[in-house]
């Protein structure tokens, strides 16, 4: 499985890519992946990614502005024509394709998403957790689409009240933080009773201790970097899944991101083993 960002289309440029230019680029990509999984994330522009035909540079705070799927709002047209796009090149490769959408915050977005992604032909939709309210109110945003993904940097972002692009702000931007976490569990949790797949993209995945807490904590899936994948399999592989969810109660309990990490640490000896 892949996760496709599709920004790489539309950066750098002065106007949208036409949709036969994005057709010929998805389609390059879904043919490495030959019949396996591919999730498309649709278009995340605005905050840290502004496009000059799509965002306005005067908001005061891109980051709480128009962004990811609310773009479509002013631009409804830019979102049709990529989904347009996507499937079509869906058709020419045998690339199982799931399309999501960034910045979902009710379960009425997710239902716009998901006709819109009907509407276009193509079968599996799912949604971003990426704020506060997506996570509180899991159980009718995974209603009304097949899965979600929860990001790890924006929930961080918008959960602690801290401007990811601020080193200063290091400490509060750190996926570790048990307030987060609580909400990624939450959102897990009513994943399941709806028995829809939730998984986590971004960089907390990646790492081999947190990909434990957060399995603990009932998420289906984990997307990282390829090079981060030997050492989470093999960290994985030291515990059951009874331990994870252990550990991860464990480490809901901590006061703050340094007890969480020093808490799973303590309970996973391999890490030192493996001299992470």
């Amino acid at each position: 499985m892949g996760l496709l960002r599709t920004e790489f289309c539309f950066l750098d440029r002065d106007t949208e890519p036409s949709v036969e230019e994005q057709t010929e680029a998805y389609g390059e990509v879904f043919a490495v992946f030959d019949d396996h999984k591919v999730v498309v994330r649709t278009l995340d522009a605005g905050a840290d990614k502004p496009l000059p035909f799509l965002t306005d540079s005067q908001e005061p705070n891109p980051a709480l502005g128009v962004r990811g799927f609310r773009t479509s709002r002013w631009a409804m047209g830019v979102l049709q024509r990529q989904l347009e796009a996507i499937a079509a090149a869906a058709e020419k490769h045998p690339a199982t394709v799931h399309v999501m959408a960034p910045m979902i915050a009710t379960a009425d977005e997710a239902r716009q998403f998901a006709d819109l992604v009907s509407a276009a032909g193509l079968s599996t939709s799912g949604v971003m957790v990426e704020v506060p309210s997506a996570a509180l109110r899991a159980g009718s945003i995974v209603e009304e689409v097949d899965f979600a993904s929860i990001g790890t940097n924006d929930l961080t972002q918008y959960a602690m009240a801290a401007d990811r692009m601020l080193g200063g702000l290091a400490e509060l931007s750190d996926s570790w933080q048990p307030a987060v976490l609580q909400l990624v569990g939450m959102t897990a949790e009513q994943g399941a009773v709806a028995e829809k797949s939730v998984g986590v993209c971004g960089e907390a995945a990646g790492d081999p201790a947190l990909a434990v807490v957060l399995v603990g904590l009932g998420v289906t899936s984990l997307s990282m970097a390829p090079r981060a994948l030997p050492a989470v399999a093999e960290v994985l592989r030291s515990v059951s899944l009874q331990q994870a969810r252990q550990i991860a109660v464990a480490v809901l309990a901590a006061r703050d991101s340094q007890e969480a990490k020093t808490v799973a640490r303590a309970q996973l000896p391999v890490l030192n083993d493996l001299g992470l």
